[in-house]
């Protein structure tokens, strides 16, 4: 074949691979790559790990998945003996009896060559040293005259390994990469970026994977910089993309010629994105039909309901109202509101005769004492025990509603309100949960399902807030204004700061140790809380990792 020495037609793949579906995954690049042969591609990139999906955790520790991964993967290099495009494609790989994370490129027929990643992440999410083996320091991959230098995502974060790559002759940086969302993510990714082109001197091609993967959102949002540290690609956030661009050689640098820049989304709109994708592709992965949750006629549920409408469509949502004498006529006049402009199934199950059984049942023991909070939560198990009937009887998967305010200080109930499977709006803070709600209403994202205009009753987003378990209940109650509340959590737990430097912020520093306190004593319940969609820098679970046995408090 006749090397391409001046021109480069290049395939960013920014897809949604499915984890362990080997086949399905390769189905979808088959697709990908008749497309770039039709724009005349010369080579694709695909994520990290694209064959098997990002990040595999201990599936890859066992030695049939492994040889599965190589089976289709060569299975996959035989194809490009037809002369249409090569494939960089990520998977893992036996290079010895050692296990690497690599990118392989598959041309002509063959597995023409393999490089392993050299910096394993071992932080937040990432425990990629766990199973994996760091490889050696790359050189370049030749490529049809040209010299390309493949590192993989957290190799970038660092200087070493395109330092390298530079000094042994690398013409262009082409990055898979498998890199999670969270808060302003893409503008960190391209500041990280820029500073290995401006060590390097070289243009960079930086390709993301796209969709959710259990608690974790792949954004996609690829792009690439020129040598003079010039955005010239920027593909769409949240999007599955194909897009093949040219790049020619100009003297001693490669230039993109052809280069179209998609604007990136604010951020509400990008908070919202990663939740409804979060909850489709958790619920569309696992098979569920649909999804079911207990609309209350407050704010956590609403936005929980409107996400799921956005996610999956209105004729996949069920919607139950689980009313007992504590509930306000106005939350049930809300949340039938919510559930007809959203246009779900609504339902509406009363729980005092459960909740009488149950008292009855407990009435010999409880003889002679004070109610509490344990009849409180006799109300909440016993809505959570309802839905999860429905969810067995019907197939439907239920939807937990609470918030990261809550999630964080333990206002919430076990085997009660945090029934379910899945979260879209763990990670969200309440003062979040009013802001997203508010923006929903006057903006419809272009992917979502759900209609336009108002879905979120404007009287939910506007009264105080109540678990409604005793008469004349609110939140504020048992907890500080949610404002003055998720600014200390965000402190305790995104920042780690020390008591005296949040009081130091104007708050009172004995309801600092109190907040602290309920922090930690939480921890059991967090453990036992169905996984949900990770928009900050430190969600619970994958990042914060706290003992629940844990006697110290931060006290001057």
């Amino acid at each position: 074949m006749t090397p391409i020495t001046d021109t480069l037609r290049l395939a960013l793949v920014q897809l949604n691979p499915t984890m362990g579906d080997l086949l399905g995954n390769a189905a979808k690049l088959r697709d990908a790559r008749a497309r770039a042969t039709v724009e005349g591609a010369d080579l694709m990139v695909t994520s990290e790990l694209f064959i098997c999906g990002y990040p595999p955790e201990d599936l890859v520790l066992k030695p049939a998945f492994i040889r599965a991964c190589r089976k289709v993967v060569e299975d996959l290099a035989a194809e490009t003996a037809d002369g249409g495009p090569a494939i960089l494609i990520g998977a893992p790989w036996m290079v010895g009896d050692e296990l690497h994370n690599v990118v392989c490129l598959l041309d002509e027929g063959k597995v023409q060559a393999v490089r392993s990643k050299v910096d394993l992440p071992n932080y937040g999410p990432f425990d990629e040293k766990r199973v994996f083996q760091s490889g050696p320091l790359p050189g370049p991959i030749d490529f049809r005259g040209v010299r390309l230098g493949v590192p993989i995502c957290e190799d970038t974060w660092s200087d070493e390994v395109c330092e390298c790559l530079a000094e042994t002759g690398a013409e262009i940086l082409i990055v898979p990469n498998g890199s999670p969302y969270w808060a302003d993510r893409v503008e960190e990714r391209i500041q990280v970026e820029v500073a290995r082109v401006v060590e390097t001197g070289l243009p960079l091609v930086y390709v993301n994977q796209m969709g959710g993967q259990d608690e974790l959102i792949f954004d996609g949002a690829s792009f690439a910089l020129e040598a003079d540290r010039t955005l010239s690609i920027q593909l769409p956030q949240f999007e599955e993309a194909v897009a093949t661009f040219t790049w020619k050689r100009e003297g001693e640098t490669w230039k993109c010629v052809d280069g179209t820049r998609v604007a990136t989304p604010g951020l509400a709109e990008a908070q919202w994105r990663a939740c409804v994708m979060g909850l489709r592709d958790y619920v569309t992965k696992n098979g569920f039909p649909g999804v079911i949750l207990g609309l209350s006629g407050g704010i956590d549920s609403a936005i929980c309901a409107a996400m799921a409408v956005d996610a999956l469509g209105a004729d996949k949502v069920r919607c139950v109202m689980l009313p007992y004498r504590y509930t306000a006529s106005e939350s049930l006049e809300d949340a039938e509101a919510c559930a007809r402009a959203l246009g779900v199934a609504y339902d509406v199950v009363p729980i005092e005769p459960a909740v009488a059984g149950m008292e009855t049942a407990l009435k010999p023991m409880f003889e002679g004492l004070t109610p509490d909070v344990a009849e409180e939560n006799i109300q909440a198990r016993t809505r959570g025990v309802i839905l999860m009937a429905l969810s067995n009887k019907f197939g439907p998967m239920v939807v937990t509603t609470g918030n990261k305010s809550e999630m964080s200080v333990g206002y919430a109930t076990l085997y009660g309100d945090m029934n379910g499977g899945f979260n879209p709006i763990k990670d969200i803070y309440k003062t979040e949960v009013f802001k997203l709600a508010a923006w929903r209403n006057t903006n419809r994202p272009a992917d979502a399902l759900g209609p336009d205009g108002e879905v979120i009753p404007v009287r939910i987003i506007t009264k105080p807030p109540s678990a409604e378990l005793r008469p004349d209940q609110t939140d504020q109650d048992s907890l500080p204004p949610y404002d003055e509340l998720d600014d200390i959590l965000e402190c305790l737990v995104e920042r780690e700061m020390g008591v005296s430097e949040i009081a130091a912020r104007g708050h009172d520093e004995a309801l600092v140790n109190r907040i602290q306190n309920l922090l930690y004593v939480a921890e059991y319940k967090r453990r036992q809380a169905p996984p949900g969609v990770k928009v900050t820098s430190r969600n619970f679970g994958r990042d914060r990792r706290y003992p629940i046995t844990n006697r110290f408090r931060d006290k001057r």
